[in-house]
């Protein structure tokens, strides 16, 4: 059975968040959301309101996972047995430090990450990303909204 983890930053206030799980599940059999500690960090909600609020949106949805977890996201992975982590890119920056996180994790612990891009509509596109495209003759007007 595939196991992932869609660790930290998932957030049910966050838009494009949903899609992003919707389309994990269609890749994995089990999805853990898993919630780092951090007591440092000040949010709207605590943990365990967060955990809540989560836990209700996937509450039909058996192969999803609300938990928490302290310390480093792969070593929460290795302890459930995860093949890989899941993680959400919303933009090129995100891509670019993503990626590198991914090949370390991969080459330090073996567990390879699964970047999933946002929807365009729930990208948060750059300028020069904008520029790039309208330079090939697409289509920028549905990006406009997000930027």
């Amino acid at each position: 059975m595939r196991i992932a983890i869609f660790p930290g930053t998932f957030d049910p206030f966050t838009i494009g968040h949903d899609a992003l799980v919707r389309r994990a599940l269609n890749i994995v059999d089990e999805l853990y959301i898993a919630i780092g500690i951090n007591t440092e960090k000040r949010t709207m909600l605590t943990l365990d309101e967060r955990m809540e609020r989560i836990a209700t949106l996937y509450k039909d949805e058996p192969r999803i996972h609300v938990v928490s977890y302290e310390g480093l996201t792969t070593d929460f992975a290795q302890s459930i047995g995860a093949k890989f982590i899941v993680r959400g890119v919303r933009n090129t920056i995100d891509f670019e430090y993503e990626r590198n996180i991914a090949d370390i994790n991969r080459m330090l612990t073996g567990i390879d990450t699964l970047l999933l891009i946002s929807e365009p509509e729930y990208a948060a596109i750059s300028s020069s990303m904008v520029r790039e495209l309208a330079h090939f003759g697409k289509d920028i007007s549905k990006y406009l909204p997000v930027l």
